[in-house]
């Protein structure tokens, strides 16, 4: 299902408190040629570690796919995910800077919980 693992997919329909949301990169920002290409490699990261960052940090299942990008996971966690790939994809602040933002909101978000 839009490239998640069938796990994943699963697990979706068997729990309620999952949520799926897509976008495409040019709903955020619209870009074309190479600025578009830089975009999604600023989400995708130097083999990935940007993505699995993200996805560490934030407990989300994250698919790139060409210029859409998928996200699975709780509200809460959705949130926080989206916000990161909307900062990297507007590329105003290096990645590190999102890093750290992700890493304080995790902390606080878990304290709450």
């Amino acid at each position: 299902m839009l490239g998640f693992e069938v796990q994943d997919a699963v697990a979706l329909l068997r729990l309620d408190d999952l949520y799926l949301e897509s976008f495409q990169v040019t709903d955020v920002k619209i870009l074309h040629g190479d600025h578009l290409s830089r975009a999604i490699g600023r989400v995708a990261g130097q083999d990935g570690k940007t993505r699995f960052a993200i996805e560490n940090v934030t407990r989300t299942r994250i698919v790139i796919a060409d210029q859409r990008i998928h996200l699975l996971e709780s509200y809460a966690n959705l949130r926080v995910a989206r916000n990161a790939i909307c900062d990297l994809v507007l590329g105003g602040a290096p990645p590190g800077k999102i890093y750290n933002n992700m890493r304080s909101v995790a902390k606080r978000m878990s304290e709450h919980f």
